[in-house]
């Protein structure tokens, strides 16, 4: 029986809920995801649990911080005078920003505080310090891909703010 491997093309169907039974991200109602094994394509621990698994095996784990999104860093807090806030924005607790980098990237923020004199912005990933259930299901396992990645996912699964799709 074959079973993934670095190198390998994994087809897989996943359901990922935190410890409150949320779900963050699910292949349920879309194609299930496609990475290449050992590629860093998806979080280090998703990728682990793969590995040795066979054809249609399914598997539950859990992923505790550092093995996912880290833990939550209070210094990724950044606090911004009114004034350095374009006028047109009107942020709100709980917006999610895309800030410019010196080298001109884009990275996602989560407006966590706003009032009149500052806004402060949460540049943790969304699932920094939290454990990830995950249940999947190896669909497929080949030596080539078979399906095309999607437009301006550039990493494919597990690394994107919605925790593993794009």
């Amino acid at each position: 029986m074959q079973k993934v491997e670095n190198g390998k093309f994994v087809t897989v169907h996943y359901k990922g809920t935190l410890d409150s039974g949320e779900v963050f991200d699910t292949s349920d109602e879309s194609q299930p995801m496609e990475v290449m094994v050992g590629a860093g394509q998806v979080i280090q621990g998703f990728e682990q649990a793969l590995l040795g698994m066979g054809l249609n095996e399914k598997k539950s784990f859990t992923l505790e911080p550092d093995q996912a999104y880290g833990n939550r860093d209070e210094e990724q807090l950044h606090t911004f005078s009114r004034e350095e806030v374009p006028p047109e924005m009107n942020p709100q607790v709980g917006d999610v920003i895309g800030l410019q980098t010196p080298d001109g990237q884009q990275i996602p923020a989560k407006i966590a505080q706003a009032d009149d004199e500052k806004v402060v912005v949460d540049l943790n990933h969304p699932l920094a310090g939290q454990n990830l259930n995950f249940e999947i299901e190896v669909k497929a396992i080949n030596d080539e891909p078979t399906q095309q990645m999607q437009p301006g996912c550039d990493t494919g699964g597990c690394d994107c703010s919605s925790g593993c799709s794009c």
